[in-house]
């Protein structure tokens, strides 16, 4: 905070307004043969608010590992709150006919949400702006200068994907190669974190992680596995998502930021990223299958009542009430790019869904709120950070710089990655590849890597007690990760 402070009396020194802000990548002077750390003090010198907006983005970086601590007291202060009342209750001193809530609990709670975590932090950026920028830029650059086009469609294609008649129809095409291992526990598991993953690269990567996730809440997570195979699924799974989605040019986000510029089409995907994709992620899949083997089985042999059940219902959907959804589904992918388009289709769905209603399951909007509030606070956030990124990126070879986009992936949405390569000049064919390659490889160690991991959180955190711990998911996706690396870089 100290820095902070600094920092802002350094811009209140800065004396005049730059025209624009943020300052555009093109503006700084060419950073070819100079050091980088010489670089990045240019410039935060020619902005001095680079530097603050970076701290504040590391903190909210810090706050997210700080996380499942803030749930587990928020759980404790919450317990104790119930025991309190419990005892007034029996004393006869409870007046209340409306149990009191504790409010330390639920702002704890709050802090320790995830999906809010970045959308907190945007708060003490606007101030800091405010103060050193004035209002009117604060306002302009949220109002003006960002594009939420993403978080939009994200809200929109989870609450779709999540709807009864897509996840029946998701359940029946993947239960005909689920029955060739008997339908069972690892039959299922083995079939979901390869078909689901794969499945993004059509409907796009947000639609396939839910549909995956919510698969896995029934079939795998709800029979109770353990800590470890719990985080290890969740890690592949993320990470299958992140590669799954480059069989096409227009289903994962860090590919669709650079395909049409670089000229990218469905024939260049299937060549250099698809057959890898689906071989790195059948390696993975096995060789987690291999570890965790003994623990599935004792699974399959102790739950196969509970593997039976219908995900989503006992009675059938009928097969026009299905349709009409995929339509709805096929529209916002058609439209992704045109908020207007997708989100008045999506109005007419949500008359659709009360004129079907007996079809339908209860429309949750929680999860999706939550996961659109965490990637808007990401992009508020991620629009201020090229200053250091872009720098960092240029002047890499192949394997340096296929490092340097997984590693910075980790702390930044894999998206944000490949659109600050994609304004690096006359960058090479082997280094655009490198540098996608990267980015997609380490979309799954952090929640903030991929832009669908947070839809992927929102449905499965509900089995981890005090959240999911950013440690345990790192160590989660770590083997995948570099198992797919290596399929990258050597094939």
């Amino acid at each position: 905070m100290i820095v902070l402070g600094f920092g802002l009396a350094a811009i209140a020194a800065h004396g005049a307004e730059t025209a624009s802000f943020p300052k555009a990548l093109a503006d700084y002077p060419s950073s070819a043969g100079i050091p980088l750390l010489n670089v990045l003090a240019e410039r935060i010198h020619l902005e001095p608010f680079n530097l603050i907006a970076t701290i504040l983005f590391f903190l909210a970086i810090l706050h997210t590992f700080l996380a499942p601590k803030f749930m587990h007291l928020s759980h404790s202060i919450e317990l104790r709150h119930r025991q309190r009342l419990a005892g007034q209750a029996n004393s006869g001193t409870l007046e209340t006919k409306r149990p009191e809530v504790s409010f330390p609990a639920q702002l704890f709670h709050f802090l320790g949400e995830i999906e809010a975590i970045f959308g907190i932090w945007v708060i003490p950026l606007l101030i800091a702006l405010t103060l050193a920028k004035g209002w009117p830029t604060a306002r302009d650059y949220v109002g003006h200068g960002l594009n939420f086009t993403e978080p939009l469609f994200v809200v929109v294609i989870m609450t779709i994907a999540a709807s009864r008649p897509i996840l029946k129809f998701s359940e029946q095409v993947l239960s005909v190669v689920a029955a060739l291992g008997k339908g069972s526990v690892t039959s299922w598991w083995f079939t979901i974190l390869t078909l689901g993953p794969l499945l993004g690269s059509f409907i796009t990567e947000p639609a396939g992680m839910t549909i995956a996730a919510l698969l896995l809440t029934q079939k795998f997570y709800a029979l109770g596995p353990g800590r470890k195979l719990a985080y290890a699924t969740l890690g592949l799974l993320f990470v299958n998502v992140s590669v799954g989605g480059t069989l096409t040019h227009f289903a994962a986000p860090p590919v669709l930021m650079v395909a049409g510029k670089w000229g990218w089409g469905l024939s260049y995907m299937l060549e250099h990223f698809g057959w890898k994709a689906v071989v790195g992620i059948l390696i993975a899949n096995l060789i987690y299958l291999g570890i965790f083997r003994r623990e599935l089985a004792q699974l399959r042999l102790t739950s196969q009542g509970n593997v039976a059940g219908n995900t989503s219902g006992a009675e059938p959907v009928p097969p026009w009430v299905t349709l009409v959804h995929i339509l709805f589904l096929v529209w916002t992918v058609m439209t992704s790019h045109y908020p207007a388009l997708f989100i008045g289709g999506f109005l007419f769905y949500l008359a659709f869904l009360q004129a079907t209603e007996h079809h339908q399951s209860d429309l949750s909007l929680r999860p999706a709120l939550l996961v659109g509030f965490f990637l808007a606070g990401l992009v508020v956030h991620g629009g201020l950070q090229g200053w250091w990124i872009g720098p960092v990126l240029s002047g890499l070879n192949k394997g340096s710089l296929f490092i340097a986009a997984g590693v910075l992936t980790a702390f930044n949405d894999n998206a944000a990655i490949t659109y600050l390569a994609s304004l690096v000049p006359n960058l090479d064919a082997v280094l655009k590849y490198a540098v996608v390659a990267g980015a997609v490889t380490g979309g799954g160690l952090t929640v903030i890597a991929n832009a669908p991991n947070p839809a992927g959180q929102a449905i499965l955190g509900k089995f981890f007690p005090d959240g999911v711990s950013p440690l345990g998911l790192l160590l989660g996706a770590l083997i995948p990760t570099l198992l797919i690396a290596v399929v990258f870089l050597v094939f």
